[in-house]
């Protein structure tokens, strides 16, 4: 279903979940180029910005973090853009969908003090509430960082593992999104992408420095959370080697204590297999050897 806002002569369409006839729309009423309305019905994997003598047309991927996983997913949103018109197509990223209801109830919404309505202004305002939204996304990741350092030496090692494993996966997830993405902006703030209304640079320069922005937060929690890592790895390996320290220790005291029992349970004449005190004699060899042990482990510091 093609859903319109007018601005006098300018029009913002929007197309929801694109049927063939919703295809069949865009294919009758602007020539675009029969690739870009096949991409359409489809994912594109990459983001990216075909420029035509009329129009443009841009793929842009941004993160959506799924409250059932906690785990960040790829929104799409594909724009198409001219001198008179922007349609936002595709199951798009739900912020412009939330733009547009609203525009649609309270045009004024949309409404620049100093940036006259323009299809390059639209799309610079829908560019820029998805940018606001990502930032709350990325600054909310930047709160569990925190938490995940705070209990890197409480938590049980299970717990930490999955909180660990699961931020890198969404830092991850984000690299894949903005990396490629990094190369689409330069290209309005460097004039590659014209647009159709003047004076836009410094708007397009913009969501260029907060996109930039972003990206840099990115990579520091990525180099934060390798820290944390590390860090974890260290903590549960010198664990181990403790356990592994003890158990050593208590099996170096039983072994002699064990070849003692051992040797005087065979069925054979033994010294001091007749005598009445023998057990307690044993008892007490077995004590002595005991505390010369932990006395050596003492000395050495192993203990």
């Amino acid at each position: 279903m093609v859903d319109t806002i007018s601005f006098g002569k300018l029009k913002w369409h929007h197309i929801t979940n694109p049927t063939v006839d919703d295809l069949d729309f865009l294919r009758d009423n602007f020539h675009f180029h029969p690739l870009d309305i096949d991409d359409c019905s489809s994912f594109v994997q990459r983001p990216k910005i075909d420029t035509y003598n009329d129009y443009y047309f841009m793929v842009l991927h941004f993160p959506l973090l799924d409250k059932r996983t906690n785990l960040v997913k790829t929104e799409e949103t594909k724009i198409f853009w001219g001198h008179d018109y922007l349609i936002t197509v595709g199951n798009s990223h739900y912020v412009v969908q939330d733009l547009f209801n609203l525009t649609k109830i309270d045009p004024e919404e949309i409404e620049e003090d100093e940036l006259a309505i323009s299809s390059d202004s639209i799309l610079y305002k829908v560019m820029y509430r998805m940018m606001k939204e990502t930032f709350l996304l990325i600054e909310r990741l930047g709160s569990e960082i925190d938490i995940i350092s705070r209990e890197l030496f409480e938590q049980k090692s299970e717990r930490i593992i999955e909180q660990i494993s699961r931020y890198r996966k969404n830092i991850i997830q984000l690299n894949t999104i903005f990396r490629p993405q990094l190369r689409l902006f330069h290209t309005f703030e460097s004039g590659e992408v014209k647009g159709f209304a003047e004076d836009m640079e410094d708007y397009w320069g913009n969501i260029l420095d907060f996109y930039q922005k972003m990206w840099d937060m990115i990579e520091d929690y990525g180099e934060l959370v390798a820290g944390l890592s590390s860090t974890f790895d260290s903590l549960q390996a010198n664990k181990t080697n403790e356990i592994m320290r003890m158990l050593t220790i208590i099996s170096t005291i039983v072994l002699p204590l064990t070849f003692i029992s051992g040797l005087y349970g065979m069925n054979v004449v033994l010294p001091f297999a007749n005598n009445s005190a023998a057990f307690w004699l044993l008892i007490g060899i077995c004590a002595v050897v005991v505390i010369v042990l932990m006395i050596f482990f003492k000395k050495k510091r192993w203990m």
